[in-house]
């Protein structure tokens, strides 16, 4: 579906990704709408995560752009901030989780000047939004999953920024968790913020999320959860794998979203 052209936080025009000149992702062309909750769904190996690194640049592409606030990502990189994978972060290094979320300022202050008092404050702040404050002068390699992923969350808050990419930041937590960056990612979105979240969990992507991009290697939908989250494009993502659909329709039927007229 296609989003107004002022309401546009992210174009992906003929995106095209490749690993080893395999490609992963296939011509790519969507637009993504400001001040939404947006989930990234589809089965493993869809490409779910190659898009939001091909997004923040962390990947070269074969084909196609993307544009962010209808700008390259290097002229708006201070203002978009990325949550990546849990296990793909290196939890031994030696740093307090204070100084971790303090990593979230540096876009704003650059990587060689020292974080003043209203930073140190503003980190602080961050950490109490996910319940963490509590842990501040903590090893972050002393911490449980769920408490490092709080952690993750907050650097992110500290960065300010106005749009969030965040792979799988659902995955392997507890259920107190789960509410408590869910609450999070709400209130960034009702404060005009977007957030792109890669989810793998069906039944809670039909509770969560406002906007819905479902993958399986080219795109096969995206748009408002109502007129995304169907049988008919829920089977052609997943096709003869997926067991719960039924389950996921009563869902939806349960919600009964209305679709948002700006998009």
């Amino acid at each position: 579906m296609k989003v107004d052209a002022k309401d546009v936080a992210v174009e992906f025009h003929d995106l095209t990704v490749s690993y080893d000149k395999k490609p992963v992702l296939w011509n790519i062309d969507m637009t993504l709408p400001k001040g939404a909750l947006i989930g990234i769904i589809g089965p493993n190996g869809a490409g779910k995560s190659t898009l939001i690194k091909s997004a923040m640049g962390l990947l070269p592409l074969s084909s196609g752009y993307v544009r962010i606030f209808d700008k390259a990502l290097d002229d708006v990189r201070r203002w978009v901030s990325y949550v990546p994978q849990r296990e793909t972060v290196d939890w031994d290094f030696p740093t307090s989780v204070l100084d971790v979320v303090l990593m979230g300022r540096y876009a704003r202050l650059g990587l060689l000047a020292r974080p003043k008092k209203e930073d140190k404050e503003i980190a602080m702040n961050c950490l109490q939004k996910v319940g963490m404050e509590a842990y501040s002068k903590r090893q972050i390699s002393q911490l449980s999953g769920g408490q490092q992923q709080r952690v993750f969350l907050a650097r992110a808050l500290a960065q300010e920024a106005d749009l969030y990419f965040m792979d799988e930041p659902f995955a392997g937590v507890d259920a107190a968790t789960e509410s408590a960056i869910l609450e999070v990612l709400q209130e960034l979105t009702a404060q005009g913020k977007t957030v792109i979240v890669v989810h793998h969990d069906l039944q809670s992507a039909a509770e969560f999320f406002d906007w819905i991009i479902l993958l399986n290697m080219r795109l096969i939908a995206s748009g408002p959860i109502d007129q995304v989250f169907t049988n008919e494009y829920l089977q052609e993502a997943y096709g003869g794998k997926l067991t719960v659909l039924s389950e996921v329709s009563e869902l939806i039927k349960k919600r009964r979203l209305p679709s948002r007229e700006k998009y």
